[in-house]
């Protein structure tokens, strides 16, 4: 059975730069240095992780995490 949708956490590397994206329930996982990159960079590790014997997702879904530090 086919999923109809996956969800990546997509995390910002505050210090180095960057995206990771990684797959909810799934072991797919991906970098890249641009957002477009990052978008091109998941459709193939989709597509790797899916062969023709499975049927991947109809929709990719990424989920932007950012974690806010506030001091006193």
């Amino acid at each position: 059975m086919a999923e109809s949708e996956l969800i990546f956490e997509v995390r910002e590397d505050e210090i180095d730069g960057g995206y990771t994206a990684s797959a909810l329930g799934h072991s797919i996982f991906t970098a890249a240095e641009t957002l477009e990159e990052l978008r091109k960079n998941v459709r193939e590790a989709v597509d790797c992780h899916f062969d023709e014997s499975m049927s991947g997702p109809k929709i990719i879904r990424l989920h932007f995490v950012r974690d806010e530090v506030l001091t006193r």
